[in-house]
């Protein structure tokens, strides 16, 4: 390894008398904290994350959470440290004699000098062929499109009822009824059961699946198991079943083990769920965020109706101060009709007044005209036999009678002779 040898030959320079440069120095010498301090970075830059197996010895679990244990084979072993924030990600207690698997980075403990490996991840032996065979399974159907965003359904709201594909046994199934229960008690369920775990499972998942389709009788899917090993999910892990939920009409939510395990179920699936619980909470809503939903609409709706009447009311007491009760109209039609028929007497008498003063004229007009009046004054009017009215002597001839009108009585008399 180069990093080896470049403090290998760090090491013999400082050991190393320099024979061309005089006068030769004392070798440096070295802190046993310095020597593990050098050993520990030339350790950790030489070897990149790798992949060890061995069996569990001297399993230990301390009061900080952290794990000390060795790998041991048939002719070595190491020490192992594994730190409380890499295993707790892990649903698993390792034991003595346990075949695993560890994810590590070598590194020297110090304070003692002790070469040990820092565990990354943890699993069993074997697991490794298992990740291969899932990882290739998702890469294929994922190639195929069946995890695609598009071929997805959404979950609905509300509603009507749910199914659920589980074992009739499995305690997630209660934790599903319980959380449904707690949650929306007025929802039917209908379970499709089947095995979860064991030989042939995958087929009857696979099947129970199928049966809920066409029996057409839900509005959504739960699908779920509780945690466990990767061998226990492994079902999950299955093609048959990955095809049965891509092909599922009715839109399912995937529940399967706990929140770090991802099974190929969790992808094919409308929504993944963390655990069962989590997807009965999917499924369902809330019925008291519902109802706490409904109390503040109401209490809304109640405040706008109460704004709404009282802008009403506002705008009704000022119309009625506009508006007259039937006796305030009457007292006021009964003034009004007085001050007419007062305003009517006085055009009346002044009208009275207007036309009498003209008559006075006029007839004093017709006094002036009147030829009764001439007619006291000695003149006569002298009428034709025609009893045309004589205003010109060339109207009369000698001989020709006519009658004369006085201002009292009339004569009749004869043309004796005419005068132009």
């Amino acid at each position: 390894m180069d990093n080896v040898l470049i403090f290998a030959n760090s090491m013999t320079d400082l050991t190393e008398d320099n024979a061309s440069s005089p006068p030769v120095q004392s070798p440096r010498i070295l802190s046993v904290s310095e020597l593990n301090h050098l050993a520990r970075d030339v350790l950790e830059r030489s070897f990149p994350l790798f992949w060890v197996s061995g069996e569990v010895s001297n399993f230990t679990r301390a009061a900080s959470g952290h794990w000390y244990f060795s790998l041991k084979d048939s002719s070595a072993q190491v020490r192992c440290v594994m730190f409380r924030g890499r295993n707790s990600y892990l649903d698993w207690l390792p034991k003595e004699g346990d075949k695993v698997e560890a994810r590590a980075l070598v590194t020297l403990y110090e304070a003692r000098g002790d070469f040990q490996l820092t565990v990354e991840f943890l699993q069993r032996a074997g697991l490794g062929v298992l990740f291969e065979a899932y990882e290739r399974l998702r890469a294929k159907l994922e190639s195929e499109g069946l995890f695609d965003a598009s071929r997805k359904h959404p979950i609905p709201q509300h509603p009507r009822q749910i199914g659920i594909v589980t074992s009739p046994d499995a305690a997630a199934l209660r934790d599903v009824l319980t959380t449904l229960k707690r949650r929306m008690p007025s929802i039917p369920i209908v379970i499709y059961p089947t095995p979860v775990q064991g030989k042939g499972a995958a087929e009857t998942i696979a099947a129970a699946i199928r049966q809920a389709n066409e029996r057409a009788e839900c509005d959504v899917l739960i699908i779920c198991r509780g945690g466990g090993s990767i061998e226990d999910l492994w079902q999950f892990n299955e093609e048959v079943v990955a095809r049965a939920i891509a092909a599922s009409a009715i839109p399912a939510i995937s529940g399967v083990g706990h929140e770090t395990d991802f099974t190929i179920a969790d992808f094919a699936a409308d929504q993944r769920a963390p655990t069962p619980t989590a997807a009965a909470e999917m499924a369902t809503p809330d019925r008291m965020a519902l109802l706490g939903n409904l109390q503040q609409l109401q209490q809304n709706l109640q405040r706008q109706i109460s704004h709404l009447l009282n802008r009403h009311m506002q705008q009704l007491d000022f119309l009625a101060r506009r508006l007259l009760s039937p006796a305030q109209q009457v007292v006021h039609k009964i003034s009004h009709v007085e001050q007419l028929n007062l305003r009517l007497q006085a055009g009346i008498s002044k009208l009275l007044q207007n036309q009498n003063q003209q008559l006075v004229r006029l007839a004093q007009n017709l006094g002036h005209l009147n030829p009764h009046a001439v007619l006291d004054r000695g003149y006569a009017l002298v009428h034709a036999a025609d009893g045309n009215l004589v205003r010109s002597s060339k109207q009369l001839s000698p001989g020709q009678n006519v009658e004369l009108t006085l201002a009292e009585g009339r004569a009749d008399a004869e043309i004796i002779k005419t005068k132009p």
